[in-house]
């Protein structure tokens, strides 16, 4: 499977997650948690009258003259929507399309702010070509990363992969 946006956000919340996802086993239809944070997205992008785009692997929640925008509906992990946010920006760059990033939360409980700004650097996209190896590795490798027992794991659309 090709690195894509999901894994690079899976990857920074739980590996075992990220390692499932990427061998084909999606359990996201059966969250309601999912299906709450898709219909959030939806009406966050009629409200801003801006439509999906996708490229490649990717689907882009929004793109301005200035900024590729990605709407999250909570920033419980804000540095995984970081890192899938750059992913995204390396793709355009390596398009010939240049763009800062605008992470959007819907609900905020951990930031001060709703709007989060991004910028791709040399130091962040050497970074990122890592964790992309990393994803790759982790994902080919046969063994599955253990169960990481965090509060977070009871929202997880595998939570009943992992303990039940």
């Amino acid at each position: 499977m090709t690195v894509n946006g999901t894994l690079i956000n899976y990857f920074f919340n739980c590996k075992r997650q990220c390692y499932l996802h990427g061998n084909r086993l999606n359990l996201e239809d059966n969250s309601e948690i999912v299906k709450i944070g898709k219909a959030m997205h939806e009406e966050k992008e009629e409200m801003i009258n801006e439509s999906e785009i996708a490229i490649d692997s990717i689907k882009l929640d929004g793109l301005t003259t200035r900024y590729l925008i990605e709407i999250k509906k909570s920033d419980a992990n804000v540095e995984a929507c970081k890192w899938q946010l750059l992913f995204y920006l390396k793709i355009l760059k390596d398009k010939g399309v240049m763009r800062e990033g605008k992470l959007e939360f819907v609900e905020k409980n951990k930031q001060a702010k709703n709007i989060i700004y991004v910028k791709l650097t040399e130091e962040n996209q050497r970074q990122l070509e890592k964790y992309i190896e990393e994803i790759e590795n982790l994902i080919t490798s046969d063994k599955i990363p253990e169960v990481i027992n965090s509060p977070s794991c009871k929202k997880c659309a595998y939570y009943d992969y992992c303990y039940i």
